[in-house]
């Protein structure tokens, strides 16, 4: 028994020392994943907020410390569609991603005008497309992981991700056949 999951069934005895624990071990994780879905601090902070409660009150059935991470992502994941969907007017999609950054995996971009084109031009995608890209390349999920999570086929989850990033070279003005940039014109 690992220490994440010897915490987490004394959380669910009670033990609310062993609850703060676990949330500091998986703060990180859940809240990048909301901020980079969201572009805004506070409803991250708050959708992250609502991620913890509702593991507190299901506690009980988390099976093992990879359970347990699969079970924040898909939350995370639904909490953040949730969220925007109810709350459009709130959630700005064009959000300071600055704010970002901080919590990026990569926070020193060799391009910092390209990195920031391209995570508003992200934060443009549907929904489930940008949900797919981020847990792809921002927590770094193998597409099979993704389709488990999300409780989509695999050549879905492939999909979304080919469509995306051809969507995305293509607002960048990147040519794939001579691999060099153009800019868009459109």
């Amino acid at each position: 028994m690992t220490e994440i999951e010897r915490r987490v069934r004394e959380a669910a005895g009670g033990d609310h020392d062993a609850f703060a624990h676990v949330v500091r071990a998986y703060q990180s994780m859940v809240f990048s994943l909301a901020l980079h879905f969201l572009n805004d601090r506070s409803v991250a902070e708050e959708t992250a907020q609502e991620v913890f409660l509702s593991l507190y009150r299901n506690l009980d059935s988390i099976r093992s410390e990879a359970h347990l991470q699969h079970w924040l992502r898909k939350v995370t994941g639904h909490r953040c569609i949730d969220t925007l969907r109810t709350n459009k007017d709130q959630v700005a999609r064009d959000g300071d991603w600055q704010q970002a950054e901080a919590a990026s995996v990569d926070p020193d971009p060799s391009d910092p005008i390209l990195a920031g084109r391209l995570r508003r031009l992200v934060a443009s995608l549907p929904e489930v497309p940008r949900l797919v890209l981020i847990m792809r390349y921002q927590e770094d999920l193998a597409p099979s992981e993704i389709a488990t999570q999300l409780e989509m086929p695999v050549n879905t989850v492939k999909s979304h991700l080919h469509r995306s990033l051809a969507l995305l070279r293509q607002k960048l003005g990147w040519d794939s056949e001579r691999q060099k940039y153009e800019p868009y014109r459109g």
